[in-house]
């Protein structure tokens, strides 16, 4: 991912914000079950993955779904995938796998929410298709996308179809610099049941914020391709670990770098570390050398 990528980290503070006071409500009045937990990357191609796959492997997104419970599928961001590519995909990944596709850039950035209708159900009849690996789609909306906009996203998310899970990341800092407009938004989300995606990134901790709306956490996190994204690793695993306790229903975390390579380490590295203390038992992928940092 390249939102808030910098060339230079040192002077960065990427200490966590404290955990919105909001959120214990939010997460209490939806508690129903035990945290159902999906870590990924964003992307399976071997040409970003390196030294991920096998020699040999032809079949990346079948291996890829071997060692990951989840994909954040961004390919759909460029365009809405045909109904026979939705089924293949599914057809290659197991029964426990989800997909969390990105609402295609049609909708969302060119014609910026506006007359979307007949766009939208194209690409929720072609979504629908993963069934029960539907995760969650995503709504990403361009970084000039302001609270001036309010009444486009209130239209979106009103009638965006109320069996197909969403979310929302804004990419401007004016949703979240005024307190009247990020209360506005925080309540059209909750009121629709639609989760905050939450963007932890280096070059943009303006954005970065604690407040959840529904009782899942969708993370995107972005490592630096640093040995600094470990410790970042740690204080998230300390915020999941009290969300967890509180009752978060849902944790949907997937890791970024402006280069990919490392993100299969990095993910892994999280997921033993949810292993080992907090007693889940997702599956450890298969990575780089143990003694690579994969910078």
């Amino acid at each position: 991912m390249q939102f808030g990528k910098v060339d230079n980290i040192s002077g960065i503070d990427f200490t966590l914000p404290p955990d919105a006071p909001e959120n214990k409500n939010i997460i209490k009045q939806r508690k129903d079950k035990d945290t159902e937990i999906y870590i990924g990357c964003a992307k399976w191609n071997k040409t970003d993955l390196k030294n991920f796959y096998p020699k040999g492997n032809k079949d990346e997104l079948g291996y890829y779904s071997t060692q990951f419970n989840s994909i954040e599928l961004n390919a759909t961001f460029y365009g809405t995938p045909t109904k026979d590519q939705v089924e293949l995909w599914k057809s290659k990944t197991p029964p426990d796998f989800k997909f969390f596709p990105k609402i295609t850039n049609s909708i969302s950035h060119f014609r910026r929410l506006i007359e979307v209708k007949s766009l939208t159900d194209q690409y929720c009849d072609a979504i629908c298709l993963f069934e029960e690996k539907l995760g969650s789609v995503f709504l990403q909306l361009h970084d000039n996308f302001k609270p001036k906009d309010f009444s486009r996203l209130e239209n979106f998310i009103q009638s965006f179809p109320k069996n197909i899970p969403l979310a929302v990341e804004v990419r401007n800092t004016e949703w979240f610099a005024e307190k009247d407009s990020a209360d506005q938004y925080f309540k059209l989300l909750e009121d629709n049941n639609v989760a905050n995606i939450i963007v932890d990134t280096a070059g943009r901790r303006d954005l970065l914020h604690m407040r959840l709306t529904n009782s899942t956490a969708f993370v995107r996190y972005v490592g630096a391709n640093d040995i600094s994204d470990y410790k970042r690793l740690d204080d998230w695993f300390e915020r999941i670990k009290e969300w967890k306790k509180e009752g978060l229903n849902n944790l949907y975390f997937f890791v970024h770098q402006n280069i990919e390579k490392a993100s299969p380490l990095l993910s892994a590295y999280l997921i033993k570390k949810l292993n080992s203390e907090l007693g889940t038992n997702l599956h450890v992928p298969l990575t780089l050398s143990e003694n690579s940092m994969g910078f």
